[in-house]
């Protein structure tokens, strides 16, 4: 009860509630696959560059259902909409992947799949709008170590792996993903209620079209300009952004093609990041996050950055490279754990409430556009060398530093206190 983490699970009521203690399903549907994601792909006859392409159109059509998710929220709820939405956007593309044989089938899921920041966006209304504003940087670090319990099981896909051939365990565990992500939606529709604001928004757009609610962008992007904040909130989310996209699709690549690590091993690296992100977060996150946000931004970024640079300098196939991952993995823990968690809630924070569902749509879409190239690019360097996507994000990483740095020095009083 003393650690400020279990405090708060214990004591959260409403939907703040029944959308963290339904979050770790997340963590036993979706995460059990994404370590092989990228290994599927390539074992279905996919090259590196069509990866990388499946990537970028992923993130195209983040971009436009992250444009619309603003008024789809407003007009359906944010209790709706989730419902609607997850089954769409992760549901549906489990039935594909399930029969996937060809690039096709990876791109229309793909499409679908991209329908995700419609959730995303009226999830998070859905569990900050009645929270408590001084929990919600602890309530996304609850939900981070949600999903990162899933590492508990990552044994189960080596197993699978180890049992048959990687496609068929690939695909038990897409069939695994379809029926607990279904069991999640409507556990959380049964047990959460529409927010305050979601109810006020509900009726002003009722009898509008989502036309002509996309039409009033025009007041919100003025919004949004006149908060330094919120642009810095944006750079942040879109740095991390890029740099989790590239790694998600990647790093099993490089580990796999190029480490020569065997292929049931591959799940056991994501559960050691994983349980090192669950240890720093009862630990040393919230002691460095209990006054402000400068110098956890600061450390983040340049943990995250020496995890990478360790990763491009690990030798293949040495009795060294198995030490080497592993603090390459120390660092990333740290560093993609805390980014992630600061990223999510610099943008809960610092929006504007009343627009809450719009900003964020733009907010999204921005970061969505911003980063969606890289997954091209991310794929185009590592058809040319397995470590340049990594020597890519290093650098992405070092500008989110300094980034950080220029904010903070133009606006001195801002590190005193958590935004």
């Amino acid at each position: 009860m003393r650690n400020p983490l279990i405090a708060t699970l214990l004591e959260l009521r409403g939907n703040p509630r029944a959308c963290v203690y339904t979050e770790p399903l997340w963590g036993l549907s979706m995460n059990l696959c994404l370590p092989y994601a990228s290994v599927y792909m390539l074992a279905l006859g996919l090259s590196d560059l069509e990866v990388g392409l499946i990537a970028t159109v992923y993130m195209i059509s983040q971009v436009v259902f992250a444009f619309l998710s603003g008024p789809i929220t407003d007009k359906l709820g944010r209790r709706k909409t989730t419902a609607v939405f997850d089954f769409i956007a992760w549901c549906i593309p489990c039935l594909i992947w399930i029969r996937a044989e060809h690039f096709g089938y990876f791109l229309v899921a793909a499409l679908f799949n991209g329908a995700m920041k419609v959730p995303t966006n009226s999830w998070d209304c859905l569990m900050v709008e009645d929270a408590d504003k001084s929990r919600i940087t602890r309530i996304y670090s609850l939900v981070i170590v949600c999903g990162q319990l899933s590492a508990l099981f990552a044994p189960v896909s080596s197993f699978l792996v180890s049992r048959m051939t990687l496609v068929e365990a690939i695909r038990i565990l897409y069939i695994n993903a379809f029926v607990v992500m279904t069991t999640k939606l409507l556990l959380l529709y049964r047990f959460s209620q529409e927010t305050a604001t979601g109810r006020i928004r509900m009726r002003e757009t009722r009898g509008k079209s989502i036309l002509s609610l996309v039409q009033g962008y025009g007041g919100v992007i003025q919004i949004m300009r006149n908060s330094p904040g919120t642009i810095f909130a944006l750079i942040v989310s879109a740095l991390v952004g890029a740099v989790g996209m590239i790694n998600a699709t990647f790093w099993q690549v490089l580990v796999s093609k190029k480490l020569l690590v065997p292929d049931p091993l591959l799940p056991l690296f994501p559960m050691a990041r994983s349980l090192l992100s669950l240890a720093f977060f009862f630990t040393v996150i919230p002691r460095i996050t209990k006054v402000h946000l400068k110098t956890p931004l600061l450390l983040g970024f340049a943990a995250y950055l020496l995890g990478q640079g360790i990763l491009v300098l690990t030798p293949t196939a040495q009795g060294i490279t198995y030490v080497m991952l592993g603090f390459s993995l120390l660092f990333d823990g740290f560093g993609a754990g805390i980014l992630a968690m600061l990223a999510e809630s610099l943008v809960a924070l610092k929006v504007n409430a009343p627009e809450r569902a719009r900003v964020m749509a733009l907010q999204h879409m921005l970061i969505m556009g911003l980063t969606a190239p890289f997954g091209w690019i991310g794929g185009l360097l590592s058809s040319l060398s397995r470590d340049l996507p990594f020597v890519l994000t290093a650098g992405l990483l070092l500008t989110g530093f300094l980034a950080t740095l220029g904010y903070y020095t133009r606006h001195p009083l801002s590190w005193k206190r958590s935004p």
